[in-house]
């Protein structure tokens, strides 16, 4: 067989509050590291997955447990794929502000999206903004 072993089928998960987060990236952390990811990799990957669903959550669903964060990932030894969609009315990833802009240091919000794309290999939202797709390529970065 040549090239990247297949993802392994896509698991599932709902969350409708953040006390549903820390299950989940628990989870998470010991299939990475079933796939050999290393505690870097892992790290980041954690922060990044954190950092989406508390936005979707907090940001996207504003916290309504009536409303549900919908999550789907894959993984195998060479990388980790993860879809994270609220029911919100999404944002402009684009007009996130830096926040290592000197104008934004001290801002509280706008470093999560930075986060991810600074930890993934790639980050890319649907038009609208409420569904986020992650992905890390083992030994990039």
């Amino acid at each position: 067989m040549t090239g990247n072993p297949p993802l392994s089928s896509w698991q599932h998960a709902n969350l409708n509050t953040l006390t549903e987060v820390s299950d989940l990236l628990r989870f998470l952390i010991v299939e990475l590291r079933s796939h050999g990811f290393t505690e870097k990799e892992t790290f980041g990957i954690r922060l990044s997955v954190e950092e989406a669903i508390v936005n979707a959550v907090k940001h996207g669903n504003r916290q309504d447990a009536a409303k549900t964060v919908h999550i789907r990932f894959q993984a195998n030894a060479s990388q980790f794929m993860i879809e994270i969609r609220d029911e919100g009315k999404g944002f402009d990833p684009e007009a996130v502000p830096d926040p290592l802009a000197s104008d934004n240091l001290e801002r509280p919000g706008g470093r999560g999206v930075f986060l991810m794309r600074h930890y993934m290999s790639w980050v890319q939202f649907n038009d609208l903004g409420n569904f986020v797709t992650l992905c890390k390529v083992r030994g990039q970065g």
